[in-house]
Order: structure tokens, then C-alpha cells, then sequence
């Protein structure tokens, strides 16, 4: 009988930690704070969205406002068209900017939004005209690593006769 008392707590025990690893999984997922708010939808377009995925977080003043709902390729424009979906209760102006971050070094990508001075409030389904593509690291080293090649070259001094 005490055997069977001894499996059945270790049972338990076991079962616990399961259910603590889930819901610990769906919090740094950002999976279990989906509520059903009243929301509404918005596009911005860039020209390079780095690592930006669907369900990424759109913030403001770092509160998170909204999330990524669709990202797709413009084939006439060629920029990426990125659908935001917004909680109704946080409105922005019309002439909000939209740009493309990242947390840290290494950090999640996310959608940053800058409020204007528009009296206008953005409404469903219209458009963030002022956006700020991703800032792509091996592009920004590329350049620095050319523009100091181009210093050494213009740098040699004078041959003396």
C-alpha cells in the first residue's frame, strides 16, 4: 500500500512539472496572452523586414499595442506589405511611423510605431506611409569594411622625387 501511496505522488509531482514547462513554453512564445479584443487592421510597407515573422509584437513606448498578422511580397512595388492588427483601445495618428526593430543584439524582432500629431485617428484597413525598413547588420559592417578599404587607398602619401 505505501509503495502505491509513493507512485502516486511521484505521478503527481512529474504531472506538475509538465504542466509548469507548458506554460512556461507559451509565455516566452507569447502564445498565452492571445486575448479576443476588438481590433483593427492596418498595412505598412518596407523594403527590407529583416527577421520579421507573423505573430511578431507591434509596440509603442514599449507596450505591446498589437501583432503581426500577414506578411507578403508586392510584386509591382516590390517591398514587403506587412498587416498589423491593433487593439482598439490604443488609437494612433494618421501620420504614425512604423519602423522595424529589434531587442538587443540578438533579440526578437518587432514592429516599433512612433504616434504623430495627425487629429486624425488611423482607422481599418488604412495605411502607414512613414516606415523605417530593418537595419540588416551584415549590410552596415559590409559598408564600413568598404568605406575603410576606400580611407586606405586615398591615405598613401605623397611619392617624393
Amino acid at each position: 500500500m505505501e509503495r502505491k501511496n509513493i507512485d502516486l505522488m511521484v505521478g503527481i509531482f512529474l504531472l506538475m512539472g509538465v504542466i509548469a514547462l507548458l506554460v512556461l513554453a507559451l509565455r516566452v512564445g507569447n502564445l498565452g496572452s492571445e486575448r479576443v479584443a476588438e481590433i483593427y487592421s492596418v498595412e505598412a510597407r518596407f523594403e527590407n523586414i529583416g527577421g520579421l515573422k507573423q505573430k511578431a509584437p507591434v509596440k509603442s513606448a514599449g507596450v505591446l499595442v498589437g501583432r503581426v498578422t500577414d506578411i507578403r511580397f508586392d510584386n509591382q512595388k516590390f517591398q514587403a506589405a506587412v498587416t498589423l492588427t491593433l487593439d482598439k483601445r490604443y488609437s494612433f495618428p494618421k501620420d504614425t511611423s512604423a519602423s522595424i526593430l529589434t531587442s538587443g543584439l540578438l533579440g526578437e524582432v518587432y514592429i516599433g510605431l512612433e504616434a504623430g500629431g495627425d487629429d486624425k485617428n488611423l482607422q481599418n484597413n488604412d495605411k502607414i506611409t512613414l516606415t523605417q525598413s530593418a537595419v540588416v547588420l551584415e549590410r552596415l559592417i559590409g559598408q564600413f569594411m568598404f568605406s575603410k578599404a576606400a580611407e586606405g587607398t586615398n591615405d598613401k602619401p605623397a611619392e617624393k622625387k
